[in-house]
């Protein structure tokens, strides 16, 4: 009886161990399945980041290619606009070259703001033409001359008509050639209006009909002495 007793135990001792050891291959064999689903399941992921990522390159890529080709376009319009700008005459300045052998037509530039002082302004006009309308020189201000020309002016309004004071040599220094803008009243009419009549003559015969052009675009005269009397205004050209 003991003896079969002790087998009996023995037997379960060895059942128990065999019960234990299927618990170890079960655990390990759940650990591993557990384990490689873990696994495949970060695969899974990183590959649909890697997807994403690849789809971002993608997209970088032909955002690259559409910049390249923008800014292609944008040097090709410069490119462009340089070379219209470079052949086409409205873009082109024509005092470049130097002075035009006859003035531009028809030309007549807007007024510039007053200085203050109406001889000042006047002598700005007659080089506002002279420059913006035929690219000459601008010439001085010859103010030692502006004392004889609001004499010779007043002698003219006297009674002694237009460049009388200048054919009497009434006074001195009194310049090389004259133009006279006769009863205009006062500077604004003669710097707005006076001085813009006589450019648009333009050159040509007689001198009666083209002297005070002539006298204005002279380019033997460096200096000139606006004048005033009575409301008549004379420029004497030197």
């Amino acid at each position: 009886m003991r003896k079969l007793l002790g087998l009996i135990f023995v037997l379960a001792l060895g059942c128990g161990g065999d019960l234990k050891v299927g618990g170890d291959v079960a655990n390990n064999a759940n650990n591993a399945n557990n384990g490689n689903n873990a696994n495949n399941q970060n695969n899974v992921a990183n590959n649909a980041n890697n997807v994403v990522n690849n789809a971002n390159n993608v997209l970088n890529n032909a955002n690259n290619l559409s910049n390249n080709a923008n800014n292609a376009n944008n040097a090709n319009n410069t490119d462009n606009t340089n070379s219209t700008a470079n052949n086409d005459p409205m873009f082109q300045n024509p005092c470049d070259s130097g002075p035009l052998s006859a003035p531009i037509t028809p030309c007549a530039p807007a007024v510039l703001p007053t200085t203050g002082d109406p001889q000042q302004d006047c002598v700005n006009r007659i080089n506002q033409f002279r420059w913006e309308c035929q690219c000459l020189p601008p010439l001085e201000r010859w103010t030692e001359g502006e004392a004889c020309a609001d004499q010779q002016a007043a002698y003219d309004a006297a009674g002694n008509g237009p460049h009388a004071g200048f054919q009497a040599n009434v006074c001195s220094p009194r310049g090389n050639a004259q133009n006279e803008c006769p009863g205009w009243g006062d500077w604004n009419r003669v710097v707005g209006g006076c001085l813009q009549q006589m450019w648009d003559e333009g050159p040509g015969e007689p001198f009666s009909e083209h002297g005070h052009y002539i006298n204005m675009s002279n380019t033997r005269y460096s200096r000139v002495a606006c004048g005033e009397g009575d409301g008549w205004f004379v420029q004497n050209f030197q």
